[in-house]
């Protein structure tokens, strides 16, 4: 009984959210997700869907310093950041779970040369906590956020997930993305640039968490696009569906530059 009232609030929610289109979305979403051999500078593939790939690109690196990808397990969106850095970069790949920790470090020694490998390093702090800490505040040149989220593709293919599905997961999870996110932005450097990035298809957790920050850091912030023209555009980003994108996705991405302070807003 349990697993058949969350799978009725599972599909009554999307529904509602996406109305005549959930019933192709749906089946889209219970097919597998197609994915590509990643070479590029790597000493072997790895295989990820290509809207990861899609994502990573879109972040725009520095031609020196810091990069970080706050949210980094497995580690595939790392490897593309790897591979696309300068010799004057360096990676901080940031994981709080540890188990899931240890399989980035595998992946990254696995799949990196020797020489990049020692401009990556691990971490296992909480983004959203290293937020409010003055030292970290404007510490990174470029940030790539891959929050955690609904990740309905993984729901709908699980009956376990689907047992314990409740509308309250995107609100609960739409909570946490806005404190990494708030968190990420103080932690950005002023020029800088951030992309954040889910696998949820719900606005809660994609438009609208981007729509705070504008908001909240009005004249700080500014949105440009992502380095890709797949998927459709949405009010801050581009959202690649699996039903209109050749299976790809789920994947939502809005790229945010960090504006240096002008005196001007202080005179008079």
């Amino acid at each position: 009984m349990k697993s058949i009232r969350g799978s009725l609030a599972f599909e009554s929610h999307y529904e509602y959210i996406w109305g005549s289109r959930w019933e192709v979305l749906r089946e889209s979403l219970l097919l597998p997700s197609p994915a590509i051999s990643y070479r590029e500078r790597l000493v072997r593939p790895y295989i990820l869907d290509h809207a990861s790939v899609l994502a990573a690109r879109s972040l725009k690196l520095p031609a020196e310093g810091l990069i970080l990808d706050a949210c980094a397990a497995p580690g595939g969106k790392s490897l593309v950041i790897a591979s696309r850095m300068t010799a004057e970069a360096k990676l901080l790949c940031n994981e709080l779970s540890s188990e899931r920790r240890r399989r980035l470090v595998n992946v990254l020694d696995e799949h990196l040369d020797s020489e990049t490998r020692q401009r990556v390093t691990v971490s296992g702090f909480d983004t959203g906590k290293a937020g409010g800490k003055k030292s970290e505040w404007n510490r990174f040149d470029a940030i790539l956020l891959d929050v955690p989220c609904s990740s309905e593709r993984h729901v709908i293919q699980s009956k376990k997930a689907l047992t314990v599905w409740t509308p309250a997961r995107p609100r609960s999870l739409a909570r946490r993305q806005w404190a990494l996110l708030s968190a990420a932005f103080l932690m950005l450097k002023p020029g800088g640039s951030l992309v954040y990035a889910t696998c949820a298809i719900t606005p809660e957790e994609n438009d609208s968490p981007i729509s705070r920050l504008l908001l909240k850091y009005e004249g700080q912030a500014e949105l440009y696009e992502p380095d890709f023209t797949e998927g459709e555009k949405t009010q801050y980003g581009r959202l690649i569906l699996p039903d209109t994108s050749g299976g790809m996705g789920p994947m939502y991405v809005a790229c945010v530059r960090k504006l240096s302070i002008s005196l001007s807003r202080f005179s008079h």
